[in-house]
């Protein structure tokens, strides 16, 4: 018998982050957000849906400049040091390493 509140095979969830690294908590909550919508099998969740949610965060994050987005390329730094010394999986590092670039996030040359 299954129990509804296991989180279902093919979820994509992310380990606890804890508070001590200091990481802004509306970053975390956003790639929290992100990972589940990207990384979550058809089975988990309705992809046409996932991806229009996830078109309006990168845009709103698109948003970022100045001392706002250098938190936040700090704080994605502090995440992928944290992550190797405790050895996630592979893709969950890659996917931090990536997040900036793959969801065109400071990625023009604004002042």
């Amino acid at each position: 018998m299954s129990d509804s509140n296991e989180v279902p095979e093919g979820a994509a969830v992310f380990p606890e982050i804890p508070a001590e690294l200091g990481v802004h908590p509306l970053l975390l909550a956003v790639l929290h957000a992100v990972g589940f919508f990207d990384g979550s099998d058809e089975d988990v969740i309705n992809d046409a849906a996932a991806n229009e949610a996830l078109n309006y965060l990168s845009t709103y994050l698109q948003r970022l400049q100045g001392a706002e987005l250098q938190r936040m390329r700090e704080d994605m730094d502090c995440l992928v040091a944290y992550a190797r010394a405790e050895e996630w999986p592979q893709a969950e590092v890659e996917f931090l390493q990536n997040f900036l670039r793959d969801y065109g996030i400071g990625s023009d040359t604004r002042a």
